[in-house]
């Protein structure tokens, strides 16, 4: 069983609040727009990290940073990628391949839209945590935790840090 925290869209900036909600989770997976090398090395001081790069990093986070990752978690396919889209209407560059091999957990950013909705035609829970830093439109920065045990999520919570900027 892991406890998950999940995050995106930080922009180079941590909100000091979220670190006590790091405490529970066994890991930090961060889907992208991490915005600076410094977020990564907070991050990785306090529990293993899985990351991202979003459009808006540059070639210094590329370099430890894939445009996407696709892992097991317990015995869940998990697929993080930023630019992602969601039910019904995913991103050009990952269509074929979600509709050929759709993952169990299919996790973006981007939007800074909070959003976590099931796929019934793929049969995959999508997860958008919302942005957690203060660059963006959104109003109040997010991130999101959840458990995976074997096959099953559970126990998802949204987190609410806070009114944005």
């Amino acid at each position: 069983m892991k406890r998950i925290a999940l995050l995106s869209d930080t922009h180079g900036y941590l909100d000091e609040k979220i670190f006590k909600y790091f405490d529970e989770c066994d890991e930090i997976w961060h889907a992208g727009d991490i915005g600076s090398l410094e977020v990564i090395d907070r991050l990785e001081k306090i529990k293993p990290i899985k990351a991202v790069a979003g459009n808006v990093d540059d070639a210094t986070i590329r370099q430890f940073c894939p445009n996407s990752l696709r892992f097991m978690c317990e015995q869940t396919d998990v697929w993080i990628t930023h630019i992602g889209g969601y039910p019904n209407c995913y991103s050009v560059p990952i269509r074929a391949e979600i509709y050929a091999n759709p993952p169990k957990l299919f996790i973006c950013g981007h939007s800074h839209i909070l959003k976590v909705m099931f796929d019934k035609k793929l049969n995959l829970l999508h997860i958008n945590p919302g942005a957690a830093g203060n660059h963006g439109f959104h109003i109040v920065k997010t991130l999101v935790r959840f458990t995976i045990d074997g096959t099953v999520i559970k126990d998802l919570e949204v987190i609410e840090l806070g009114k944005r900027g």
